[in-house]
């Protein structure tokens, strides 16, 4: 009797405790989510809010450029122009991609010279990483990036002010694939559509095969569902807008009479 009694106990402490433990680990995912951005009183933009049903196709560049000329090709088949983040030291190991990218029309933003950290520089040091990765994107295409991404997401309020000491709206995303942890070509497109929203930013990495298997797919998904793709820059509002606490850029509400 006591064994069998014992035998439940156990079952319900072990469940408590892997309770227990999954709280834990959630507080701490979040208390990590809220150190990348502690503190900040400016946001980049994360969405915009629209009536239209409207999206940009983003592609962080860091890494390999294997895919390049297959995803520049699903975007042409599709009539879709995407706006592409490129790290200086990519820009300096693959200079006729980020060359072929801006010929093919797409748009390019400046996503620092090396992928290091922000919060872990000052001001001056985060305007010099950028103003460096501006002024290369620059000498390969002739024009600057008016858009600034900061690596892996982490900024603060220098972030987003250098960024516009430089011409720059700082932008994040608002349907993130984590194609860089190669999951399947299905969980990427599962992801994307479940998160895809009207003025959403969609985040993909070039130079991942699962990412380029995945792209045409879910272009045409979201084309069904009535959607259209321009690039980050045509979705930004203009003069008066303002982003709130929340990531989206809104236009300021018309005075009342």
């Amino acid at each position: 009797m006591k064994s069998l009694l014992f035998g439940k106990k156990s079952k319900w402490m072990w469940l408590i405790l892997a309770l227990w433990l999954a709280a834990l680990a959630a507080v701490i995912v979040l208390t990590a989510t809220k150190a990348v951005n502690a503190g900040a009183k400016r946001i980049p933009v994360y969405s915009v809010e629209t009536n239209e049903r409207k999206l940009a196709i983003t592609f962080d560049c860091a890494w390999g450029d294997e895919t390049t000329d297959e995803v520049l090709a699903i975007l042409k088949r599709n009539g879709v122009r995407a706006t592409f983040f490129f790290v200086g030291t990519f820009a300096k190991s693959y200079p006729e991609s980020v060359k072929k990218i801006y010929n093919a029309g797409h748009e390019i933003g400046n996503h620092s010279m090396a992928h290091a950290d922000p919060t872990k520089q000052s001001y001056t040091q985060q305007l010099a990483d950028m103003s460096e990765c501006s002024d290369l994107l620059c000498s390969l295409t002739g024009a600057y990036p008016a858009l600034y991404r900061a690596p892996s997401g982490a900024y603060n309020d220098d972030t987003v002010e250098a960024a516009e000491t430089l011409g720059m709206t700082a932008v994040q995303w608002s349907a993130d694939s984590i194609d860089w942890k190669d999951p399947s070509p299905q969980r990427i497109t599962e992801r994307i559509l479940k998160n895809a929203a009207p003025g959403g930013i969609l985040l993909f990495h070039l130079g991942k095969q699962n990412t380029a298997d995945a792209l045409e797919g879910i272009i045409r998904s979201l084309k069904e569902q009535g959607y259209s793709f321009c690039t980050v820059g045509e979705l930004l509002l203009g003069n008066g807008a303002a982003v709130g606490a929340d990531g989206v850029q809104r236009l300021p509400a018309p005075a009342s009479e």
